[in-house]
């Protein structure tokens, strides 16, 4: 365990009290999909980004604009189409009069340029605009022409994808998949959660959402995440699942190797600690645990393994060799 990271009994109830505050005010307009607000807040406080999949209608844009007004970050909406240049999401310099009646070039930043982006049906766009949030997801920063923006911290891309609808979308490719930290999967809501969205939703009742965290706090919560300790028995338990994923490892199980064609990088083990640390002080434990580890695998590494042809054919899911893994 690394003896220069340190996590106080305060910082711990200062973490969880905030995310506690702010899962309570998305409940108030969300109904229902808990695992799904608590991935994207564990994500929001990892400094990472996050996949949602799922259908339309299931609250995937609401959810993200929601988290947005709780923590009162500026909040930006990319509605991603087949036409999108990435000029429009970067932003672009353009040429404006001046005072003096000369012109000048000014850069007009684009939407990325917030703390809080949503990546709306991110599938939509083509590999050349999708190519252009590589950049900014992995450094913080854009680049236009020969200038480099550093953005803000707190910042989080929050992308949406439908799985269904196959017209007219391009599959992410890998490069881009392994930037998010999570990819969750949204489902349907229960029979008592219809109830509730009926009542809320359709009798007039307006849901207010107040703000009651901030940038500061957030960043405040991704460095206690940080300092958090990490067990030699997680951070073994962890580097011997990933190296599971990868076929003809020595930990990769029979299924894994008759079915993946490549297993994680080195980038999911960052994101399993990463994950594994915000499960880790949610528990209000004293260091991650391998149990930790057990609870992020699958929205961690479900994402990150290319499977073959066979696997396709056999209906085999990424899922499904994870669980096997665990």
């Amino acid at each position: 365990m690394q003896a220069n990271l340190v996590v106080t009994s305060q910082d711990n109830v200062f973490f969880c009290e905030h995310f506690a505050a702010i899962r309570s005010e998305v409940a108030n307009m969300m109904v229902g999909q808990q695992a799904v607000i608590d991935g994207v807040l564990t994500a929001l406080c990892a400094g990472g980004h996050v996949l949602l999949e799922g259908v339309p209608g299931l609250g995937k844009t609401m959810l993200i604009s929601t988290i947005s007004k709780a923590v009162n970050l500026p909040f930006s909406r990319i509605q991603f189409t087949p036409d999108m240049m990435p000029a429009d999401i970067q932003g672009s310099s353009v040429l404006s009069e001046t005072a003096g009646g000369g012109h000048e070039l000014t850069f007009q930043p684009g939407p990325i340029m917030s703390n809080l982006v949503l990546a709306d049906e991110i599938n939509r766009a083509t590999p050349k605009t999708q190519s252009a949030l590589l950049e900014v997801m992995q450094e913080k920063q854009v680049t236009v022409g020969r200038k480099t923006f550093k953005l803000d911290e707190p910042f989080c891309v929050m992308a949406t994808q439908n799985p269904v609808d196959q017209e007219g979308t391009y599959p992410l490719p890998e490069a881009q998949l392994d930037r998010f930290l999570f990819k969750l999967v949204v489902g349907y809501p229960t029979e008592q959660d219809y109830h509730t969205i009926i009542d809320r939703t359709t009798s007039g009742e307006e849901v207010v959402v107040s703000p009651v965290a901030s940038g500061e706090i957030l960043n405040q919560m991704r460095q206690i995440v940080r300092r958090m300790p990490v067990s030699e028995e997680a951070k073994t338990f962890a580097i011997r699942l990933v190296m599971g994923t990868q076929p003809g490892s020595q930990y990769a199980t029979d299924s894994v190797n008759q079915y993946v064609a490549l297993g994680s990088s080195p980038r999911g083990i960052q994101s399993l600690m990463l994950a594994g640390k915000v499960n880790a002080l949610l528990n209000q434990r004293s260091a991650v645990s391998a149990d930790d580890i057990r609870a992020v695998a699958l929205p961690v590494l479900r994402h990150r393994m290319v499977l073959n042809f066979k696997a396709q054919a056999s209906a085999v899911a990424a899922d499904d060799l994870i669980i096997t893994l665990v």
